[in-house]
């Protein structure tokens, strides 16, 4: 199974072999874990790595329901679904992007904001639609106060755990995909500063048990994200597309507003009246005056720090928009004002010289000597 053309080949375990083929190499240890699961000798070892652990029974009205809760052997699970995302990563890369780059004849800078843009919209599309599902087979939305009543939600279905699981992973395999990738440096520490910023948060609130404010800010943020990367391939396709960047401007201060609130409502006022308020690291809760601001702080300062990039993003549109129409203001008025070529006899038109009447002026005869 090869993600590459393969057009030179290089000394084994070399830097260019390991970028060239990392994921040939990554799809092998997938097959060698799921091969596992064909000998009971290391099935239940196989197993972790695949399957969410730490599951729960319990009877209900409806019977027996699965609940699962987190614990360090998800790290063999994310670790998984790391790789697992690796390989989708260069399939969408190889079968995908690559072909419409060759068409497009884009330059390098582009050309890594267009593979990455490519790549995002696939995931955040997927994740929305994802989240979407849950928030509405939880019903979430439509009972608003579940987000944080009956606190800690330690147990979880399968799946939000999986969800939360399969994001870490995604968020963490970016990381050396930056080096696959052979990302600029100019572009590194731009793709390091959201990466780290998603991983903050949904390890926060997986591991703090707010999973249902999470996922639902989650929602919001997806959606707002894939509007400006399907804004950007459709820039880079045709500059002349920029309407779909004021589309996703609205959205973009919506959702601001929208987790600012929800986050308000759901940690500053509904955690904030529980009764079991205190630190039990045993039953999950994290309930404390201390906890939650710590929570509030970090989500009001990383809005602050997007809309603040958001209205720098916004300014440099307007500027670049004034000095363009500037420049073809200037350049129509010179074009109106050009004078025509005038000499004493007339002038010229279409390279035939014209009198000042219309009529071609005679030459002068010259008097033999």
């Amino acid at each position: 199974m090869a993600f590459r053309r393969r057009n030179k080949s290089y000394p084994f375990f070399s830097q260019e072999f390991l970028i060239q083929n990392h994921a040939d190499i990554v799809f092998s240890l997938v097959i060698f874990i799921l091969i596992g699961l064909m000998f009971e000798a290391t099935a239940k070892t196989a197993i972790l790595f695949i399957q969410p652990q730490y599951n729960v029974t319990t009877l209900s009205p409806e019977g027996e329901v699965t609940f699962y809760h987190y614990g360090w052997k998800d790290c063999a699970t994310i670790l998984f679904y790391f790789f697992i995302a690796i390989i989708l990563h260069a399939v969408v890369q190889e079968y995908l992007l690559d072909k419409v780059n060759r068409r497009l004849h884009l330059s390098k800078s582009k050309n890594t904001k267009f593979n990455e843009s490519g790549q995002l919209c696939v995931f955040h599309l997927v994740s929305s639609v994802w989240s979407f599902y849950i928030l509405i087979t939880e019903g979430y939305l439509l009972h608003p106060s579940s987000l944080w009543e009956n606190y800690p939600h330690v147990h979880l279905r399968f799946q939000v755990k999986f969800f939360y699981l399969t994001q870490l992973a995604y968020w963490l395999h970016a990381l050396p995909e930056l080096y696959f990738q052979k990302v600029r440096k100019e572009e590194i520490s731009r793709q390091l500063q959201y990466i780290c910023l998603y991983l903050l948060h949904i390890s926060a609130a997986y591991l703090l048990n707010m999973s249902r404010v999470g996922l639902v800010l989650l929602f919001l943020q997806y959606v707002s994200e894939l509007g400006f990367h399907i804004a950007r391939l459709f820039y880079f396709t045709d500059e002349n597309h920029q309407k779909m960047f004021d589309m996703w401007a609205v959205s973009f201060v919506f959702t601001r507003m929208a987790t600012l609130t929800l986050m308000f409502l759901a940690v500053g006022f509904g955690l904030a009246r529980a009764e079991n308020q205190g630190l039990d690291l045993e039953m999950g809760n994290f309930n404390t005056v201390l906890i939650r601001m710590t929570v509030l702080l970090l989500v009001c300062l990383t809005q602050s720090w997007l809309l603040w990039k958001f209205i720098r993003f916004q300014l440099r549109r307007w500027r670049e928009f004034r000095h363009e129409q500037a420049v073809r203001k200037k350049a129509a008025t010179k074009q109106a004002l050009r004078p025509l070529k005038r000499d004493s006899l007339g002038h010229h038109e279409n390279g035939v010289l014209k009198a000042e009447n219309g009529a071609s002026p005679r030459t002068k005869k010259l008097k033999s000597p």
